[in-house]
Order: C-alpha cells, then structure tokens, then sequence
C-alpha cells in the first residue's frame, strides 16, 4: 500500500463523497512496505485512535509516540506522517471535512464554532487518562463501528458523533487555538516548495545546491531548515520517497535495474542495499511478491464473476 499524493504532498484519495464526506479505516503500518505512511496533507481533519502497538507521529514539526488506547487530532491541511517502532501497529484512521459540521458557508455554527478550530491547532495528543480525551477515543471507536456495520440511519448518527467530538474539542481546545500562535504560512510554503521540487526531479540527479536556489536560502541554511521541520536530511528524505517511488515500477513488472533507474538511482547495488533497509526484503523479493499477489487477486475476482454466472444460470 503506498498513498497517492501530487506534487505539493496533497493527498489524492478521496475521502468520502461530497454528500457524506467521512472516511473510515482500519490498517497495520506493515501494510506499508517501508513500514511508514509518508509525509502528505488534505484538507480533511483526520482522527487516529490505536488499537495495538505503537507508533510515531508526526505533524508539522511536532512529533508523538503514541501508544494502544491513546489517539491523536490532526487538524486540516497539516503535513503528516508516521511510521512504527517496536512490532508493528495496528490503528483506526477517520477523515471527515470540516463542512459535514458546519453545513452552509455563512452558517452560525461555522463561523462560531467550526472553522475557529480548523488550521488553529496543528495537533494534539488524544489520552484515554483524561476524562474528555477518553470520550473522543470512546466516540472515534463508535464512528469506526457503525461505520463498519452500516446499521440504518448510521450516517445520521455518525454525523451525531462528530458532534459530540467536535463539542468536546471546542470546549476544551478553543481557548488555547485562540492564544496559540499561528503556523507561519511562508514556512510552509517553503517547504511545500522544497518537498515539491524534490518529488518533481527525484528521477535527476538533485543536488543541494539546486534544492537551496529553488526556494532562495543558502546550502546550509536549506540544509537546516529542512532538517528542522521534517526531522532528516533531504537527501535521506529523498532516499525513502525514491524508494517508495520504486514500489509502483516494481508491481508493474520492470526489472530491478528498470525500477532503479526510473526511480533516481544510478546504480543498481546501491538501489537494492537502500531498498532492503527500507523495507527488509529486496527488490526482487517485493517484485515476486507483488506479481504473485496480483495473481491471486486475480484468480479470485475470476472465482466470483464465474461464481456469479452459475447462480444467474440456475435462476
């Protein structure tokens, strides 16, 4: 599994439809390859609640351990990231646009207790130890199993439990988003512009001295400021987003040499030492890996279109 992003870090998956603009999902950091989700943003709030193991996470320049039964509020358009520890991490995710609450632009409810909140806190950390924070996890299992089992009249009542989320954080969140300071918008637009002009040229050969002129600050200083905001070098951020890259050519067939190629890597021994520490297997390993998984899948989408056929037939 790897997230679909454009060229400024934006998801592209959507999330929910425009009518319920919810989405609800349950997964292991393992189903990642390299055992991350990469650095991406939307403009959905998301809400991580997790089930087992730990994790770490990362919004903006903050960064989170977070462990069974403890979750955590990434608000709308924050950069993310996560990736797992010790053993891996099992974890319910739910996106929802801040419009499913506040209805119509000009609305009370909107302007009043919405859209304050949205963008004003980054983060925070959600604690089953903290009365209101226990009922937001409480509330974010209930969102996940109703959601799951689709009883009726659940989007109604999903959209109850947002509600009481959302009171939740506004009483006890609204006067810190009003006195916190406000993220600097032109360092975040220097860093969409530096992960974007890697993400451009992560086939070329990108060199420091390039990345620095693109957003006008000297080597070191670029060097520092990416380094600061995304917690490793941009040349190791490059290393794992060229490794990520290389999953897609290798599930489509190319060779390992073809993959390496396609994804920046002039030499082919590098790429599969890089490859293997990023996701403990080698590159033609995941390559066997993913045509054999592809065949199954396959073999069962075959399974039930012939299955259905027979059924149609006795009817």
């Amino acid at each position: 599994m790897e997230l679909s992003r454009d060229g400024q870090n934006r998801e592209l998956k959507l999330h929910g439809t425009y009518g319920f603009p919810v989405y609800v999902d349950r997964k292991c950091i393992s189903s990642y390859p390299t055992g991350f989700f990469p650095w991406h943003w939307h403009d959905e709030i998301e809400l991580t609640l997790v089930v087992s193991g730990e994790m770490e996470y990362r919004v903006n320049d903050s960064c989170y351990r977070l462990q069974e039964g403890q979750g955590l509020f990434c608000n709308s358009e924050a950069l993310h990231f996560g990736r797992r520890m010790q053993g891996d991490c099992d974890y319910i995710s739910i996106t929802f646009h801040p419009r499913l609450l506040a209805g119509f632009d000009g609305s009370t409810v909107g302007t009043k207790y919405v859209y304050p909140l949205v963008g004003a806190l980054a983060s925070f950390k959600l604690s089953p130890l903290i009365s209101w924070q226990k009922a937001v996890l409480e509330d974010i299992q209930r969102v996940y199993q109703m959601c799951m089992e689709k009883p009726a009249l659940y989007e109604l009542d999903v959209q109850i439990l947002f509600w009481e989320i959302w009171r939740e954080v506004y009483a006890n969140c609204a006067e810190q988003a009003e006195s916190a300071p406000s993220e600097d918008p032109e360092k975040l637009k220097r860093l969409r512009a530096m992960l974007a002009f890697l993400h451009e040229h992560y086939a070329e050969r990108v060199t420091l001295e390039a990345l620095s002129r693109h957003v006008g600050l000297c080597k070191s200083e670029c060097c520092r400021f990416f380094k600061r905001q995304m917690r490793v070098s941009p040349f190791e951020y490059l290393l794992d987003y060229r490794v990520g890259r290389s999953l897609a050519f290798l599930q489509e067939g190319y060779s390992v040499s073809q993959a390496a190629e396609a994804a920046g890597f002039s030499d082919p021994s590098y790429f599969a030492k890089v490859f293997r520490l990023r996701t403990g297997r080698s590159p033609s390993s995941y390559r066997k890996e993913a045509r054999e998984g592809e065949k199954t899948d396959m073999q069962h989408q075959n399974l039930h279109i012939n299955s259905k056929t027979v059924q149609e037939g006795r009817q």
